[in-house]
């Protein structure tokens, strides 16, 4: 089957003719009719997670997808051929960018009914990533204050609906031009990062969602109460998770390095930093499937690519600019591309 993969980090995405899945008596065979495309693509693309994320080359690409099942395993019992499905993967058997894939049933939902393949595909990975930092992790209430950084973008734009139904004051951050669009998704106060320092307009938040790490997770600890959490997911990893996903003791050394920095200045602040690393779960997107048919959350798809594109929508993703989540799809293309923060 056709698919694209990386063979080389660093290098351009590559077509290949790849074996066929193998599907598993807990698998579903489903058929890709449409892929989201995430910065992890482009992460993994580079190496940057290749100490903690080992995988082998080369490597069909692709964290999210919407699809038919075509065949299911022989302790299938929740699908069967012909259902529309989406998914995120789990980490150690991603590949979205390929005709077909085998997804764990665990890991699986039907798509919401009131929304286009392209629409589904575009949501597994940030909708579950913004329902683990808001309600698994942040635990966010009714009257708390949350920041959420790059509300234009994949992660974003689905945080502040979420936030927005679970009754949360809601700060973004984004450009000018996308001003009126965050506040139409449930923003109430928007900081022009362009014009603007957030660390001096906002003050005593209960949570910070960060996607961007670096000086943007340093300046998003000094918003914070006593008290308060930023969770990032651009990094830096942080112990616990090098324990959760059970790495050596000398990576757990290493990823330990690389987070105290940033733990240390949350101590001396009285907050804490945590690490997020999303992980796949069919009983989360089933609620997020109920979240959308009802009206709750939109996805917000800024740019579809044909699936003979795929190499350039990566490169698309790194130029920056589209609003939401880009898409592959085996049949359509639009443009619509606008400042991604």
């Amino acid at each position: 089957m056709r698919a694209f993969a990386v063979t080389k980090y660093t290098g351009p995405l590559q077509e290949i003719e790849a074996p066929e899945p193998v599907v598993g008596e807990h698998d579903v065979l489903v058929r890709v009719d449409a892929a989201g495309l995430n910065q992890l693509d482009e992460k993994i693309r580079t190496g940057e997670f290749k100490q903690i994320l080992p995988y082998t080359l080369p490597l069909i690409l692709g964290n999210d997808l919407a699809g038919v099942v075509i065949e299911v395993g022989a302790k299938v019992n929740s699908f069967k051929p012909g259902d529309e499905v989406y998914a995120r993967p789990d980490t150690t058997r991603i590949g979205t960018f390929a005709e077909r894939i085998a997804v764990a049933e665990a890991d699986l939902a039907l798509t919401p009914t009131s929304i286009s393949m392209e629409e589904a595909a575009s949501l597994p990975l940030v909708a579950l990533t913004a329902w683990q930092a808001l309600v698994e992790r942040g635990k966010l209430q009714p009257g708390q204050k949350v920041l959420i950084h790059a509300g234009a973008g994949g992660v974003g734009s689905i945080a502040i609906q979420l936030a927005k139904h679970l009754g949360a004051t809601i700060a973004t951050t984004a450009s000018a031009a996308n001003a009126d669009f965050v506040r139409g998704l449930g923003a109430d106060i928007v900081i022009d990062y362009r014009s603007e320092d957030f660390e001096q307009v906002l003050h005593e938040y209960d949570l910070v969602l960060d996607s961007l790490g670096g000086k943007n997770l340093e300046k998003s600890l000094r918003v914070l109460r006593r008290g308060g959490t930023a969770i990032g997911i651009s990094g830096p990893p942080d112990p616990a998770f090098a324990h959760e996903i059970g790495l050596n003791p000398l990576l757990r050394l290493v990823i330990t390095g690389l987070s105290s920095r940033i733990r240390r200045q949350a101590r001396k602040l009285g907050v804490s930093y945590e690490f997020l690393f999303m992980h796949a779960s069919g009983d989360q997107l089933r609620r997020i499937t109920r979240l959308v048919d009802d009206g709750v959350l939109r996805p917000v798809v800024g740019q579809v690519f044909s699936f003979d594109q795929t190499p350039q929508a990566l490169q698309a993703l790194r130029t920056g600019g589209i609003r939401g989540k880009a898409v592959i799809s085996n049949t359509t293309r639009t443009v619509s591309v606008t400042d991604d923060r």
